[in-house]
């Protein structure tokens, strides 16, 4: 007869997590390595009580709901989707605060482990504190708005439900095809009610992330595809990094010739130096990727969800001629363009494929062609990081600064705003994971609470977190935290008063940036058109205990980089800048659609270039 051990659901909960791991490669890791929260009315008593008797789940303590699951995704990516973190809440406001987070997770392909506490699975005592009541069904509460956002959710109404939910959790969690957000509601009367356990269940239990491989004949389909183009390219987007294929991908494309494109996720698979790496694709893309991906006769994506900023809206491939082949795990993914799909691990799926293409090798003319567009592209960059049109600071100047301040052991992160265009072109990535952007949801407020979950993860890296104003208004709360766990970060906070991003995609369909400076209210006009107001962001960061430096000079913004580098302590560096000066475009459209009738001479022309160049775009059918 199975040994039977009573525990409390919560306390069954985190000594099964204590007892998950996962292998790789023979590389084997404990899968999940915390747990993150805020104790409040729902999981005091419950999950609470479990993490402070237990003696081996580490617990973090944030400031807000939303930061925290920030913090466990970076740190997951950071680990490439090897390991994970869990996070728990109150019932109620505290638990849908996550609800963000999760779709953050789940867009991004990373597993996060989501705890929000849930009303009396009983009833008899309801409606309680913060609890939503519904017409329809007594057994709806404010956690059902996770599901569209999760890649698997489940309410555990009864302490005996824990056994088999758990075994899903951890299968989905683990699954390269399927990971996301997974959320395990907990009633906050069952997480303090026993159960007699299967001791089986808190085994040491190892999760095997597989290395899928494709079928066979479509293999060979893709080898007679590639054997006929011409201008082949690859998009190397975050499934290469996750899978841990960069030196296969280094290897195919060395012995085929065929150049490289990088998403905002798969950024770092080569070397910025690489001469097969033509920098970033599409809407953001470099001159010499989106060129190359224009004139394109195959296109082989690698890892990467085809979003409209690495489409450019479905406008980037341009060759009339052009077909697609797409190295993904994720059968949805892999289908899409109409590509055809090699459902497959990046890092095997590359290999196999390179061993059939043996002699392969495009042709000179195509590689003297690939060298002339990455060195114009190399002057490009230097060009548009040294404009000083006036005596403002411009950011693309001090994202130069801050690149070759930064070091070759540094991970510069970011999500939101004017930055992440600018670093996804311009940014210099040497090593893989170095480069760290939450673009699949763009979500403002990830960058600080990132930092803190990269630092945990590498503690050896110098972690730059680049933020703009609006991002850092967010969630500026978590620099308190870092001080807290001794997680040193530097961030670089760029100040334009105001949503630098959407002000300039305001203006450019012709809405004047109507709405996105930081001003008074005008008593005249009425609008929020009066003088900027009086943010300091120096005194409020200090407040937060972190050191604070607030250079006025390119100068003096090197020696900040330096001195924070130099100390064991969290510095923010201020930098007010140039709201005007902008990286250009480089043959790439992103499709915003502008009002089809105004009165304003700016929309009617924004209009017409809109419609203009929605004419590139193509169903690639």
């Amino acid at each position: 007869m199975s040994k039977k051990i009573k525990l409390t659901t919560s306390q069954a909960l985190i000594r099964f997590l204590n007892n998950q791991y996962v292998t790789r490669d023979g590389q084997e890791h404990q899968f999940i390595k915390g747990v993150w929260g805020i104790f409040g009315h729902g999981n005091v008593a419950g999950i609470s009580q479990a993490l402070l008797q237990d003696k081996q789940m580490p617990y973090y303590l944030c400031r807000n709901e939303q930061a925290m699951t920030h913090t466990a995704i970076a740190y997951s990516k950071a680990k490439f989707r090897n390991e994970a973190m869990a996070c728990t809440a109150s019932v109620g406001p505290g638990s849908t605060n996550m609800i963000t987070g999760a779709a953050t997770a789940t867009i991004n392909r990373i597993p996060l482990l989501l705890l929000p506490s849930d009303i009396f699975a009983r009833r008899n005592v309801a409606p309680v504190l913060q609890q939503l009541e519904h017409p329809m069904s007594q057994d709806i509460s404010v956690n059902d708005a996770f599901k569209p956002v999760s890649a698997y959710w489940d309410r555990i109404n009864r302490p005996d439900q824990l056994t088999w939910s758990l075994l899903e959790v951890m299968r989905v969690l683990t699954s390269p095809a399927d990971t996301g957000a997974v959320t395990l509601c907990m009633p906050q009367d069952v997480q303090t009610e026993a159960f007699e356990y299967p001791s089986e269940l808190f085994r040491k239990r190892i999760w095997s992330i597989p290395r899928m491989r494709p079928d066979i004949n479509q293999l060979k389909k893709a080898v007679s595809w590639i054997l006929t183009s011409k201008k082949p390219f690859i998009i190397a987007g975050g499934g290469v990094l996750y899978s841990e294929a960069t030196e296969t991908l280094n290897h195919f494309v060395e012995k085929t010739g065929i150049p490289i494109g990088e998403t905002q996720a798969g950024k770092g698979s080569l070397p910025y130096t690489h001469p097969f790496n033509l920098g970033s694709i599409g809407a953001t893309g470099s001159s010499a990727a989106n060129l190359t991906a224009k004139e394109a006769d195959l296109v082989i994506s690698v890892g990467t969800r085809l979003s409209d900023f690495t489409t450019s809206s479905k406008s980037q491939f341009q060759n009339p001629d052009v077909k697609f082949i797409h190295i993904n795990v994720n059968s949805m993914d892999a289908h899409k363009l109409s590509a055809l799909p090699l459902l497959g691990d990046a890092k095997v799926t590359l290999s196999e494929l390179g061993e059939l293409l043996s002699g392969y090798k495009t042709d000179s003319d195509y590689k003297s062609t690939l060298e002339n567009r990455k060195h114009n592209w190399m002057e490009e960059i230097d060009r548009v990081t040294s404009l000083s049109p006036n005596d403002k600071i411009q950011q693309p100047n001090v994202v130069k600064i801050v690149n070759n301040s930064a070091g070759d052991d540094s991970v510069i992160i970011c999500a939101a705003g004017s930055l992440p265009g600018d670093l996804h072109k311009l940014w210099m990535t040497v090593n893989p994971g170095g480069y760290h952007m939450e673009y699949g949801y763009s979500c403002m407020g990830y960058e600080i609470a990132a930092g803190l979950g990269v630092k945990m993860a590498k503690p050896d890296s110098n972690v730059i977190v680049m933020v703009g104003d609006g991002s850092y208004q967010m969630l500026s709360s978590e620099l308190i935290t870092a001080v807290q766990e001794g997680l040193k970060i530097t961030v670089v906070l760029i100040n334009n008063r105001g949503y630098g991003s959407i002000g300039s995609l305001s203006e450019s369909v012709g809405s004047e940036g109507f709405g996105t400076n930081y001003k008074y209210r005008s008593q005249e006009s009425g609008k929020l058109d009066g003088e900027y107001l009086p943010l300091d962001f120096v005194k409020n960061a200090e407040s937060y205990g972190v050191a604070v430096i607030s250079p006025k000079t390119y100068e003096e913004i090197e020696q900040a980089m330096i001195t924070s580098r130099n100390s064991t302590k969290t510095h923010v560096i201020v930098i007010d800048v140039d709201k005007t000066q902008r990286v250009p475009s480089y043959h790439s459209w992103w499709d915003v659609p502008v009002a089809e009738t105004s009165t304003m001479k700016e929309v009617k022309q924004s209009r017409s270039d809109y419609e203009e160049s929605s004419k590139k775009q193509k169903n690639y059918l």
